[in-house]
């Protein structure tokens, strides 16, 4: 029989009757004291009382002396009370206040004489500058409510208050099982096939962001016997248990079958995508809970379900997030089934904020750490078209969205040299890049999606860069063309380039394997218009319609041993230390909308460009030729 998920449930029905589930079967925190100096970020248990007064003796508020206030009565500046020193006591701020003393004066209101005595010329009232006993907190009063976070300033109020130690919530224990054959401990040598351990790590630090204790188990092989036996072992020591693969459809996926053998199966599949595969279950009390391999499905999945028990487990409010409008970029396509998390990249360009998507893979963990926001398409709705206005839930301050330079257009590694030092030059700024070719960065521009666009467009005419296209596709101009760099485009080639490979006729050969950039792109622009000038047919060279979105992607390709050659920039096949055979040199230009000329993040920009570092690290990179960058080609107006 074929596999089938048992359940495509949406999650909010999901979600809310495992919860309750757990509630009723009595998956709640336990309480356990500790130090009041050590208790900061914890939640109280129950209520918490001060055993003293604060203070809890008549305390002096300033440096000054003591005295009974009627001596004072009387004095004037024409009529000043001297008071001799048996009338008066000596105080600093904090000291006790003689029991026949009711007021304080100020040192500076004292005139001392030589004789010891001191003249006074202005009467005290009663009790003034003293701290009557509980003033702050009386002996009895709560301090703090049950299930409340305790703050360093309530620590400082705790232990005025007499409070040496407090009860609190006790932090989950949370088990992770990761699971499979393939998966290795993290190395930065890994052997062909395997597959590094990090969703572990991953998880750890979300849920010690949550509140919990995390505990990873041992990598355990896909053995059902070996699997059952770990989470049997978790459940004895711990409060969840996360088993993370094996909850999918493959031939040693046993996730589903354990957690069914050591309690009950509530539910397997849900209706979103990532994470469709999650398995929901538990053994009395405690939530186990499958957990996909993929680590952005696993992601969706713990924040979706694991950060809600969480939440439960220290009575907190689930808050949904800051969420904004924003105008898609590009347009989001979706299946029926299920409800979709797309992750991108957002900043605000004029008067709009723009979001673009970013890679759709649930392996895909590096489109997770560069998200600002993730869109939720909802299940039943095919996707969103570009232009469109959805709700975005943010995963960044706002403020930082407002200063963020909006950068879609061709890929180059310089674009993460600016972002560095645009964010070193000033810590409020930063910048958002999405490769999306030459030609995607133009229409962006013309639909005022971006403050910039990396551009480099070969005019086969006449063999100049950028300027045709810009007056092709910008009539009415109201764009700036500014110089960026020249960049040593070539063939990118394994090491040692064991295919003899001498030119681009070479790709034709027998056993060569090429990997191409996307249509749109500079670089497949390049080709095609190489092949093309030199009558080489491009079906015959296998592998052309094999397509990267980065000069990088391309050679990593080839450095992986999964493609022979590769058209791309000198630096990025240094970053490789791959073989490069130049082919020419071109131009590769910043294309902005005069909309945005002035801003100062355009024009931190432009500082950039012309600065020295900027320079010098090109310079390291290698391939790159600096003439006049950061100056304007040519205003289109």
């Amino acid at each position: 029989m074929p596999f089938e998920y048992l359940t495509n449930v949406p999650l909010d029905n999901a979600r809310s009757e495992y919860c309750g589930t757990l509630l009723k079967q009595g998956f709640r925190a336990d309480s356990e004291t500790v130090p009041t100096g050590t208790s900061c970020g914890r939640i109280t248990a129950g209520p918490v009382y001060a055993a003293i007064c604060a203070p809890h003796y008549p305390a002096s508020a300033m440096d000054g002396i003591a005295l009974k206030a009627s001596l004072t009565f009387g004095a004037g500046e024409t009529s000043p009370i001297t008071l001799r020193p048996e009338q008066f006591t000596v105080v600093d701020t904090g000291d006790p206040v003689p029991e026949e003393c009711d007021a304080v004066i100020m040192i500076e209101d004292v005139i001392r004489q030589e004789d010891g005595s001191v003249r006074l010329y202005a009467p005290a009232a009663p009790w003034q500058h003293i701290r009557q006993i509980g003033e702050d907190i009386c002996a009895g009063e709560m301090i703090l409510p049950s299930f409340t976070e305790i703050s360093p300033s309530a620590i400082g109020a705790m232990i005025a208050g007499g409070i040496t130690s407090v009860s609190v919530l006790r932090k989950p224990v949370a088990a992770i099982i990761p699971t499979g054959d393939e998966i290795v401990p993290p190395t930065s040598d890994p052997k062909r096939g395997d597959i590094l351990e990090f969703n572990s790590s991953i998880f750890s630090a979300m849920l010690e962001k949550w509140g919990a204790v995390p505990k990873t188990w041992p990598i355990i092989r896909d053995n059902r016997n070996a699997i059952e036996e770990a989470v049997r072992s978790a459940l004895e020591e711990c409060d969840i248990v996360l088993l993370n693969a094996g909850s999918s459809a493959g031939r040693e996926d046993f996730s589903a079958e354990v957690i069914g053998s050591v309690g009950t199966v509530l539910y397997h599949g849900l209706a979103i995508k990532p994470g469709k595969p999650a398995i929901l279950g538990y053994s009395g009390r405690k939530p186990v809970l499958g957990v996909p391999g993929y680590p952005v499905s696993g992601i969706i999945v713990l924040e979706e379900l694991v950060k809600p028990l969480l939440d439960e487990w220290f009575h907190r409010e689930n808050r949904p997030g800051i969420s904004c409008e924003a105008i898609l970029s590009k347009n989001v396509v979706s299946g029926l089934k299920y409800r979709e998390y797309v992750r991108v990249r957002m900043g605000r360009v004029g008067d709009k904020m723009m979001a673009s998507p970013l890679s759709r893979g649930s392996g895909v963990v590096s489109s997770f750490m560069k998200a600002d926001g993730i869109v939720e398409i909802p299940q039943g709705v095919e996707g969103f078209e570009a232009g469109s206005t959805v709700s975005v839930r943010l995963l960044r301050d706002p403020a930082e969205l407002d200063h963020t330079l909006v950068a879609i257009g061709s890929h180059d590694p310089l674009l993460d040299e600016v972002a560095d030092l645009l964010h070193r030059s000033d810590p409020s700024c930063y910048m958002s890049s999405t490769h999306v070719g030459s030609m995607g960065g133009i229409m962006a521009v013309r639909r005022g999606e971006t403050h910039i666009a990396g551009v480099h467009l070969l005019n086969e005419s006449d063999g100049v860069y950028n300027t045709a296209f810009i007056h092709r596709y910008f009539p009415k101009g109201g764009v700036r063309l500014v110089e960026c760099v020249g960049r040593t485009q070539g063939l990118m080639l394994q090491k040692g380039n064991p295919m003899n490979i001498t030119g681009i006729p070479d790709l034709t050969k027998d056993g060569v394997r090429y990997v191409n950039r996307q249509k749109g792109s500079g670089t497949r622009i390049l080709i095609d218009y190489l092949c093309k000038k030199g009558n080489i047919p491009t079906d015959r060279i296998y592998g052309y319609d094999r397509e990267e979105f980065t000069h990088t992607s391309v050679a990593a390709q080839i450095a992986s041993g999964t493609a022979d050659a590769g058209m791309g920039i000198y630096s990025a096949a240094g970053l490789y230390d791959l073989d490069f055979l130049p082919i020419c040199m071109e131009q590769y230009d910043l294309l902005i909308p005069d909309t945005v000329w002035d801003t100062p993040l355009v024009q931190k920009l432009i500082s950039i460009l012309q600065g020295k570092e900027f320079r010098n690290r090109l310079d390291a990179l290698g391939g790159y030729e600096l003439k006049n960058p950061g100056t304007v080609r040519e205003h289109f107006t």
